[in-house]
């Protein structure tokens, strides 16, 4: 660390409390607001929902709120144990008289990193829309779509960009270490690179929704639970290598089904599509 400890400083209880429960109210709003929107679909009527219209500018910012809300929803759990460092290493600087951003504003450079991964996944999920490559509940219709979405995942969690990037995460000490900005900017700097890192490690997992649902909520929650394991346990890197393996077999199974002329059994059963 630039200008930190050397040693991570501990953190007072009452501070611990106000972090967790203040990320924990944001992560739960986000899931009401994804259950509420879930449910919503599952309740319209079949007729809307297989009524195709090209997006409006208001259906791109309806969608891009859905990516963006789920996002944080999914990815600020993560995100826990670097903030909680973060909080007691700028408690320290602070006493020693060095300026330094609030945990809040190093949380926002971490979002903003999401929020523009949002608009990414909202142009691909329109991208796809237009080729009507989707179902109505934004899952994939084509299977050999989704395997190679998971095959592409799978490969790609045994890449070493990805281990590096998860490395990053599971560390967050050394993230200081390397990355310790002073000031506000500093924060949000920090929260931004954080942010970068945390992408690098998740981004094909979420192209994932478009296999499972983007609004299946047991899909969504599966993904949560793997990418907090994966960050957090010890034996998180070398599971999520595990399931890499498991991805590209299950992808490879998809295609040599469709290779042999079984194209509805081999994809379409796995998404419950047709």
């Amino acid at each position: 660390m630039t200008e930190g400890a050397s040693i991570t400083p501990s953190l007072p209880r009452r501070d611990r409390m106000a972090i967790l429960v203040s990320l924990g109210a944001v992560t739960a709003l986000s899931w009401v607001y994804v259950v509420l929107m879930a449910r919503g679909m599952h309740d319209m009527p079949m007729a809307a929902m297989i009524q195709v219209h090209a997006w409006t500018l208001l259906d791109f910012l309806l969608m891009f709120l859905m990516w963006a809300v789920m996002m944080v929803g999914m990815m600020l759990p993560t995100a826990v144990p670097m903030t909680l460092i973060y909080a007691a290493v700028a408690r320290k600087a602070e006493r020693q008289g060095t300026p330094v951003g609030s945990t809040g504003t190093f949380v926002a450079g971490y979002l903003v990193m999401w929020m523009l991964f949002s608009i990414v996944a909202t142009v691909a999920q329109w991208g796809l829309d237009r080729a009507a490559l989707l179902s109505p509940m934004m899952v994939s219709t084509s299977p050999a779509l989704g395997a190679g979405l998971l095959i592409v995942a799978g490969l790609y969690q045994l890449t070493p960009f990805k281990n590096a990037c998860l490395e990053h995460c599971r560390g967050p000490a050394n993230f200081f270490t390397q990355h310790w900005r002073k000031g506000l900017g500093g924060a949000f700097r920090m929260g931004l690179v954080h942010g970068v890192y945390c992408l690098g490690c998740c981004w094909v997992l979420m192209g994932l929704l478009f296999v499972g649902g983007v609004m299946n909520l047991l899909w969504i929650a599966a993904i949560t639970f793997f990418v907090l394991v994966e960050k957090v346990l010890p034996f998180g890197d070398r599971g999520g290598q595990l399931a890499g393996a498991l991805m590209i077999i299950v992808g490879g199974t998809i295609l040599v089904g469709l290779a042999s002329g079984d194209t509805v059994r081999a994809g379409r059963e796995l998404w419950g599509v047709g």
